[in-house]
This record gives C-alpha cells, structure tokens and sequence, in this order.
C-alpha cells in the first residue's frame, strides 16, 4: 500500500513536470518566452525523472519522450511511455485499463502474440534470471520459451551504393543490413558500442567509385561523426553472432571514426550536398544552428562555416537550380 501511494505521488509530480514544459515550449513557440533558472531542459528532465521513478526508467525511453514533447507539446505523450509501456491501436477487443497497466512498470515489456490457440490456458510460468530468459506450459501440452531481446528505436537510415547495403542508427549502435542476402540469418553487422545516442545518418556520395562508403552521424551531444568502411571490414573486424541474432557484430573501437562537436545541442539532420562537395549539419543549438563545410574539417580543428539562429534549425534542403540553401525552425 506505500509503494502505492509513493508511485502516484511520484505521477502526479511527473505530471506536473510535463505540465510545466508543455507551457515552457507553447510560450517558446509564440515568442513569449524568456530563459530563466526555471527553464527546463533535457538534464533537468532527466534528473527529476530519474528521481521520481529510479531504475525503473530507461535513458532511451526518457530522451523518447522529452523527444515528444519538444516535436509536438500539443499532444503531450502519455504517462505510460516513460516507462516503455504503449497503448495499442482499438482491435475492437478488451483492453487492460491504464489502473492495470501500472502492474507492466517493473517489466517495461507487453507480449502482444499468441502463444496457445483458442480453448487452450497457460498454467505454468517460470522465470530463469540465470539465463534471462521465461519458460511457459500450457494445458494442452504447449512449451514456449521468451528470451530477452533489447529493442532500440532507428533514429536514422541511408543506402551505401558502393558497398551495397543499408546503414541505419540507433541510440547505441549502427546497422549495416545486407538487403540481397537471402538467408535469414548473418545477413548484417552491427557496430557497438556508441558513446552517445546517434540522431541521424547520410551517406557522403562522391563520384569515383572506389570499394568504400563514407557515413556521417550526427548525436545528441552535438558531435558529428565520419566512419568510412570496406569490405575488408566486414572480413576483418566481425565478430560472431549472438544467438538468435541475423547480425554479426563488431566493436566500434576498432575503427578510426573521427568525430568533431560543432553544436552544443542535438544534431537533428545531417546530410552530404554532392553539388557544392560540402556536408551539412543542423542543429536546436541556437548559436550553432548551420554549419556548411568540407569533410576534411571533421579531422582538424580548422574553423568551420557556421550560422545562427534562435531557437536552432529542425530542417534544411538544398536547391540546385536556384543555388540556395533553405531551413526551417
């Protein structure tokens, strides 16, 4: 009954945080806004949240839904998704109540497929923490097994056209996904660890075609990154797969991947202009918003190009026949 009354005090405060930042971004967007102590960013949310709920939160589902609120603070997201609990579409069949949902907190995980026919009932259930994973039996003689599998959200993809394969990243690792294999498993790599949550990706495109890709990634702590990749690294540097995994993984720290921070906030998009050889980066960073240069800057400590503007830049594009560049806040 205590820690029931401590979680709904902990969700009302929650609440009143959202509240809070909901009204802090409606007044930014409206240009009432001015910046005080009170002013609450990331760490701030991140810091009470962490407080209010300890453990029982993730780092990937907490920058989820500040991510949210920033994107849309109309439609704040529902309390439940702090925890990585989502409510599903209305199949027309009964759903749990948002009271009951409260029992999915300490799992953060809602198995959705069936797993006995109809006219068929689990009656045992058993939990092996030693091997991370469930074991079930039903009364028709069903034995099912649920392992443990980490989900991340794809924060960004490109295509490599000299390699062949599809790049996309996450919060913690880059896929490279080779879309011609036909067999279901060993048909990608990922590369992992990553210091810091990766936000998008694009692919440097140039006209030689050497046996090479050349990626940029920009994170959320305003580095932006170059990895350039063979095929002799997907010999070389792989390692085996885990179990039950179409992937084989490799260690980031076995590649040279320069990075340079050119914002002070999160890089939102990243891209490579082929017209004008440059790669640009855009930023919620309201003294670094745009920087337009050369690649090589990504390995000195040469200045770089670079615009303001209040409240940042979500969005660019580049017109080759009117030679303009165009963003958007």
């Amino acid at each position: 009954a205590l820690e029931l009354i401590d979680f709904k005090n902990a969700l009302e405060q929650f609440q009143n945080l959202v509240e809070k930042m909901i009204i802090q971004k409606m007044k930014e967007s409206s240009g009432l806004y001015t910046k005080d102590d009170d002013e609450i960013d990331y760490d701030k949310f991140y810091t009470a949240t962490q407080t209010l709920f300890g453990p029982a939160v993730k780092d990937q589902n907490i920058q989820a839904f500040f991510r949210k609120i920033v994107n849309n603070p109309d439609e704040k997201p529902e309390w439940l998704e702090i925890f990585g609990c989502f409510l599903g579409e209305s199949d027309g069949t009964s759903s749990p109540s948002k009271e009951s949902m409260v029992l999915l907190v300490s799992e953060k995980q809602q198995i959705t497929h069936s797993v006995v026919k109809r006219k068929d009932v689990i009656k045992g259930i058993v939990k092996v923490p030693l091997l991370h994973f469930i074991v079930t039996a039903s009364q028709r003689g069903v034995l099912t097994v649920f392992s443990k599998q980490d989900t991340a959200w794809i924060t960004g993809c490109d295509f490599l056209p000299n390699l062949k394969y599809v790049v996309a990243v996450t919060e913690s690792t880059i896929i490279l996904w080779d879309y011609k294999s036909k067999e279901n498993q060993n048909n990608g790599f990922v590369i992992k660890p990553m210091k810091n949550c990766l936000l998008c990706v694009s692919t440097v495109m140039t006209s030689d075609n050497q046996a090479k890709d050349t990626i940029l990634m920009g994170d959320d702590k305003g580095y932006v990154y170059l990895l350039t990749m063979t095929n002799d690294d997907f010999i070389m540097k792989q390692s085996k797969a885990e179990k039950e995994s179409q992937f084989r993984f490799m260690d980031s720290e076995s590649f040279n991947i320069p990075k340079r921070k050119l914002h002070d906030d999160w890089v939102v998009k990243i891209k490579y202009i082929s017209a004008l050889k440059r790669f640009a980066s855009c930023s919620t960073d309201s003294t670094n918003s745009f920087v337009l240069d050369d690649i090589k800057r990504l390995e000195d400590n040469l200045p770089v190009k670079e615009f303001s503007v209040p409240k940042g830049v979500n969005a660019f594009t580049y017109c080759g026949k009117a030679k303009v560049i165009v963003t958007g806040g």
